[in-house]
């Protein structure tokens, strides 16, 4: 397993909260926590940008994803809106996470709350060529659903 140093700046509204961390020793993705002054409530549908108090520095070729919880997913309807949210290696402000809240019922996110993880992943950039025509292949330009479901 090849490990990657990631610079990062606690704000000062996240200086009592532990950096983010992997919950098992496998993990991908490390759990990002809510760093908001008290609580919040989402509503039934309703969207909220909630504040990690972390910026980071990623080293050039890098971007860090920011995913779901599959537990808050699951068992409260509460996802990232914008998932995954990437990070690229030249943003240098707060982290930010877009919930939104798909149940019928409020979900209270509280000060510390685990509320998404990041997972830090190299990327490749590409060089676009412009052509006439494109290799043709069985599937051609069939979409979404073209496959069929069945196994």
């Amino acid at each position: 397993m090849n490990n990657v140093t990631v610079p990062v700046k606690k704000l000062d509204h996240a200086k009592d909260l532990a950096l983010p961390f992997y919950a098992s020793q496998q993990a991908a993705g490390m759990d990002l926590l809510a760093a908001i002054d008290d609580t919040l409530t989402l509503g039934a549908g309703e969207t909220a940008m909630v504040p990690t108090g972390l910026a980071i520095a990623l080293p050039a070729g890098y971007e860090a994803q920011v995913r779901p919880r599959s537990g808050l997913a699951a068992k409260n309807g509460v996802t990232v809106l914008n998932s995954p949210g990437t990070v690229d290696a030249d943003y240098r402000g707060e982290i930010k996470v877009i919930l939104i809240n798909h149940s019928k019922e409020p979900f209270t996110i509280e000060r510390g709350m685990r509320i998404a993880q990041m997972v830090i992943a190299k990327y490749e950039t590409a060089a676009l060529s412009l052509v006439e025509d494109l290799e043709e292949t069985a599937r051609g330009a069939g979409g979404f659903g073209s496959t069929g479901t069945a196994g």
